[in-house]
């Protein structure tokens, strides 16, 4: 602990995280970071409703206060005075207003991250004020909080607790629907992949939401397959998830939760980005990260980790895909061909190997599918 900051015996800690499923997920190596830095800390955390189930079982949280994403002048005054000055040390894990406002009044002593630029307010009302930094891992960037509190450490996910299910011989899970349409791969893409792992002696498990829209594309993308592939959207928990990529033989997804939870799960897991650079938010495989991210390649390979994009010259964008909204299309995506995702597959099932003549560019990660 950082000698400065004084804490009483068993202290009570608040992390706010109020943001989207993969966004609590990465916060919580901060979290067990604080856990094991902090002798009988006591960890609540605040988020969202809807995606408080992603910490089901997790043995370094306490408590978790789920609030509505929109939350009312009233729900915000009634959870202002419910906490006021209820926490040792309240951590804001962002930048904006409401949870930099809610950790400055809840803690006695309060860190969060704040902007580079156009900070205003936010590092007077905090103890501490720690600069966010986007060349950082977003799960580095959330460790500096724990610096602020004198702990060092390179925690890995915690997952949710994992429930048992019924799995049989060796199988791989394919997650076709991110949130938004401008991560989405092509329907092509996701069959021609299934057809591909039968044919390597791999059955196919589908995950996916229980929403009616996304149970409508799944449709779209599944059903023309014969034989079908086990689809199992909606009909399981995160900690029944949890198990699932533990035992997979290889998971593959676009830019969302399920990437990460894979990835955390220790599974060997193939991540397919299009606008989005995977540099600040690409999977955090079992270990950390011992090279970052490139922000744009072909094929990057960290620990159990594989992220494949189709980099054209406008890559990475960093928008919300080419037509600038999140029901957009990409065409980073909409050309990435199959054969370069099955390149990544192959090589996470460890079914090829890099021969040493092929170029690798040391400074990126990154190695090409073939000589420039």
């Amino acid at each position: 602990m950082n000698s400065e900051i004084k804490l009483p015996a068993n202290p009570r800690l608040l992390v706010v995280t109020m943001r989207r499923l993969g966004d609590v997920l990465l916060t919580t190596p901060l979290v067990h970071a604080l856990r094991q830095g902090i002798p009988g800390a006591r960890i609540d955390m605040l988020v969202f409703s809807g995606t408080e189930g992603i910490l089901a079982g997790n043995p370094d949280i306490e408590r978790v206060i789920a609030i509505p994403e929109r939350p009312g002048a009233a729900v915000m005054a009634r959870l202002i005075m419910r906490l006021w000055r209820r926490y040792d040390v309240a951590l804001s894990t962002q930048t904006g207003d409401r949870p930099t406002f809610i950790a400055g009044v809840v803690g006695k002593f309060s860190a969060g991250l704040v902007p580079k630029i156009n900070a205003r307010w936010k590092p007077w009302l905090l103890s501490r004020g720690v600069v966010t930094d986007s060349e950082l891992h977003r799960v580095e960037d959330l460790l500096q909080l724990a610096a602020v509190l004198g702990i060092d450490a390179r925690p890995d996910i915690v997952l949710p607790a994992k429930s048992p299910i019924e799995s049989r011989g060796a199988y791989a899970v394919l997650h076709a629907n991110p949130m938004y349409q401008n991560k989405r791969w092509t329907d092509e893409g996701w069959r021609a992949l299934a057809e591909a792992l039968r044919q390597r002696g791999l059955d196919v498990v589908a995950t996916g939401g229980p929403a009616p829209a996304e149970k409508e594309f799944l449709d779209r993308v599944w059903d023309p397959l014969h034989p079908p592939v086990k689809r199992v959207d909606g009909c399981l928990n995160w900690g029944e998830l949890a198990q699932l990529l533990s035992n997979a033989a290889v998971y593959v997804g676009p830019d969302t939760s399920m990437t990460h939870l894979a990835a955390g799960a220790g599974c060997p897991t193939v991540a397919i980005y299009g606008p989005v650079s995977p540099h600040g938010i690409g999977p955090w495989p079992i270990g950390g990260l011992n090279q970052a991210w490139a922000r744009a390649g072909t094929i990057q390979n960290r620990g159990n980790a594989w992220v494949v994009q189709n980099p054209l010259p406008c890559m990475p964008c960093d928008l919300l895909g080419c037509e600038r909204h999140l029901e957009s299309r990409s065409a980073c995506l909409d050309e990435l061909s199959v054969e370069r995702v099955l390149e990544a597959v192959d090589r996470a099932l460890r079914r090829t190997t890099v021969a040493p003549a092929e170029p690798v560019l040391a400074e990126s990660g990154n190695v090409p599918l073939s000589p420039p």
